[in-house]
């Protein structure tokens, strides 16, 4: 019986040459498919205060999101990558649609500010030249959701579904004026 103790399956140099086979033809496969598709580079997203990314609602809010927003992709984002965040975008070179999750109440959201609900949400609009901010505002947490101009009611519309699914209802409160 001493042939029988010394055998161990296949010999090493056999298997070691089996798996560098497999690595090499999913090294093949990867390099066919990454020149068929150019990978778009991750969007740098910039950093903003966001005290409550932690809080739960955002965690159930990001696992959430959708891989599609409209004709929106999702985009992977650069590190290091802001907490709660998320980004969409039509192209490699298209201005994104960005939700960002735990942000303070925005400095301009006052007693008397404009509303405008969206499918049970309640947003406030920040606009800046070329983009206009949603927040949520009635939620227990902001949501910040970052708008490209021209990109249309549909993203807005699928997150406000999603956010009134993932966050209960709370009351608004502005800041007071003055």
């Amino acid at each position: 019986g001493e042939a029988m103790a010394d055998w161990e399956g296949p010999p090493r140099a056999v298997l070691i040459a089996a798996l560098v086979l497999a690595v090499g033809l999913v090294g093949v496969i990867l390099a066919i498919v990454a020149t068929r598709h150019p990978a778009p580079q991750p969007l740098v997203v910039p950093a903003v205060p966001a005290p409550h990314a932690q809080d739960p609602a955002c965690r159930a809010l990001l696992e959430a999101v959708p891989q599609r927003l409209g004709d929106y992709q999702r985009a992977a984002i650069a590190q290091p990558t802001p907490p709660a965040t998320a980004a969409w975008r039509t192209a490699a070179d298209s201005e994104p649609v960005v939700l960002r999750c735990g942000l303070d109440r925005p400095t301009d959201f006052v007693v008397g500010s404009p509303i405008q609900q969206v499918d049970r949400v309640q947003w406030f609009e920040a606009r800046q030249s070329d983009r206009s901010t949603w927040y949520t505002v009635d939620r227990p947490v902001y949501v910040a959701l970052t708008l490209p101009s021209g990109s249309g009611p549909t993203p807005i519309q699928q997150l406000s579904d999603l956010i009134d699914h993932t966050m209960p209802a709370v009351p608004i409160s502005p800041s007071p004026i003055g």
